[in-house]
Formats: C-alpha cells, structure tokens, sequence
C-alpha cells in the first residue's frame, strides 16, 4: 500500500506555493515603501532612508522653514553724545571728559580722559556709598540721624560730616577699596591720605558713575537710596553736566559734583558726576584760581552741550 506523501510526488505543496507567494508580497511592500514620493513610504525612509534619490539638503532647507526665526535683538538707541570737536569753546586751562555706555560698557572721551585731576567733593558720591554698603554687609541698619548726616553730604555738600564719615571708614583705606571695587585703572589715593584730593580721571570718574548704578558701590540695600539723594542735589553744588538737558530731563540725571580752590597750585578744581539711566559721564576741569568757581561750573554745562548730537 502505498504512502500518502507518494501520491503526491512531482507537485507542488499548497504550503510551499503559500510561502512563496508571501516572500513575494513581503519584497513588492518593501520596495514600494524605498520608493521616493511612494504613499507607503514612511516618513523616516521617505526623508532619511539611504534612496540616493532623496536630496536631504532639500528637506533639511523645508525643516528650517518650519522652525520658529530668533526675534533679531533690539536696536540701540543711540547716546546723546559724540566725540565733537571743543576747541571752539577757548577754555582756558586743563580740561577733560568721558561717557560711558551703561548698556555695553563702551566708553568714549577726550584724547586726556585719563589724566587725573583732584577730586574735591565729587569723591563725597563714593564714602557715602562705602559707609551704606558696609553698613549693611555688617547686618547694620544706619539711623534716621546717620541718614540725615549722609543726605547732608550728597544734597548740601557738607564737609564736616564728610570728614567724619571718611575717618569712620578708616581715611584712605576707603578709597582704596573705591579703586579696587570700582575697578578703577587711572586713579590714585592723595599723598596727604585726605578725601578732597583723591586723584580721579574723568575715565574712573564715569567708571565711579557706572559702580554707583550698577549697585557696587553702595549694595542693593542702598543703591535706590543713593541715586535718589544724588538727583536732590541742591544750593551751589547744583551745576554742570546736568544743566545742560532740558529741566524734566535733568531732573532725573544723578550728579556729584566737586569745586575747591587749590592755593598750592594756584588753580580752581572743578569736576562733574553724572549718572542717568544709560550713560554716566565725568567732566574735570583745572584753571587759574583767579577766575572763580563759576568759571569752570559753566564749563562744564558748556562742555557737555558741545558734546550733544542734538544741541539745545
């Protein structure tokens, strides 16, 4: 009797033409799915498959398309300021002036910008904002009479008080902590170790303006306090820089100023601190002490309207 398998020799299974046909099914979807443009390729194979036909740089251009652009960053306004020519002004004397650019650092000024000149009570916008900042690092709370002291010395310019605040602050280890804090390149503590002739450079003299803005100077606890003292200078020390803008303007502009009869020298020290919300500026001025006080006060205003890009 025969085997059933013998029935059957010569043919061809069902099971094996089952199998082929599905190899063959299997390698059409395959490739169908290779294909460039086919609707079974996925997207993974129709971008990225190793197809030469594929242009990546293609699709690589289209994904950038959809991506969000960067908002370009914002245009600077412009500073009121440019590096005009002052001779016109025929000042008599030694002078010298510097800006600063709050918002990139970049500063521009006289070709002496770094010639130093003494600072007189300018230099009082610096040991107020010493004794406050080490105040408070100490965990130290100054009293309304310590206040009333400091408000004398920015507004009215008092000497008496100035000095007392300067010998608390150990003399002229106050001003060494200003040329080290304030990253000061020009300056210099006076050979006589007193506050009024402090050597500073209309340079230093904006880098002092930037310190005080910025917070250094007086510490985030008192920096606001400052500022505000500074735009309430009042009497004879209200002058220069800030004279030079209009009266609304002005009064937001921060200043220190500083003037002293020199009777070694024979000259009158006239110097000027501005700061505003994105510049600070110093302007010196150094002249023969029988002009006067307001000579080199004018000046200064003068100076600064010269340098404006837009003149009152």
């Amino acid at each position: 009797m025969a085997r059933p398998s013998d029935s059957r020799q010569g043919g061809v299974s069902p099971l094996k033409v089952a199998a082929i046909a599905a190899i063959l099914i299997g390698f059409v979807l395959v490739s169908l799915r290779l294909l460039p443009g086919s609707p079974f390729a996925s997207e993974a194979t129709a971008r990225w498959g190793d197809n030469p036909a594929v242009d990546r740089s293609t699709t690589d251009s289209a994904d950038r398309a959809r991506r969000p652009t960067p908002s370009p960053s914002p245009t600077l306004e412009p500073l009121p300021f440019a590096a005009n020519d002052l001779t016109g002004l025929d000042i008599d004397g030694w002078y010298a002036w510097s800006v600063l650019d709050r918002r990139t650092g970049e500063i521009i000024g006289s070709d002496n910008m770094a010639e130093t000149s003494t600072t007189a009570s300018m230099i009082k916008s610096w040991i107020v904002a010493d004794y406050l900042r080490r105040a408070a690092e100490a965990g130290k709370t100054p009293t309304e009479a310590t206040l009333a002291d400091a408000t004398k010395i920015i507004r009215d310019s008092d000497n008496t008080r100035t000095q007392q605040f300067y010998n608390s602050l150990g003399k002229s280890a106050s001003i060494e902590r200003l040329l080290s804090l304030c990253e000061l390149t020009d300056s210099s503590v006076a050979e006589d170790g007193g506050w009024s002739r402090t050597e500073l450079s209309p340079r230093d003299t904006a880098q002092l303006g930037q310190c005080i803005a910025d917070g250094r100077a007086a510490g985030p606890t008192w920096t606001t306090w400052l500022l505000n003292e500074m735009r309430q200078v009042r009497g004879t020390g209200d002058f220069g820089i800030r004279k030079a803008f209009p009266t609304a303007e002005g009064d937001t502009i921060a200043i220190k100023n500083g003037w002293v009869d020199r009777t070694r020298e024979q000259e009158n020290h006239v110097n000027c601190l501005a700061i505003s919300d994105t510049w600070t500026m110093g302007v010196m001025l150094r002249y023969p002490v029988a002009k006067g006080y307001e000579y080199g006060m004018n000046n200064c205003q003068k100076i600064t309207a010269a340098l404006l890009t837009e003149p009152l």
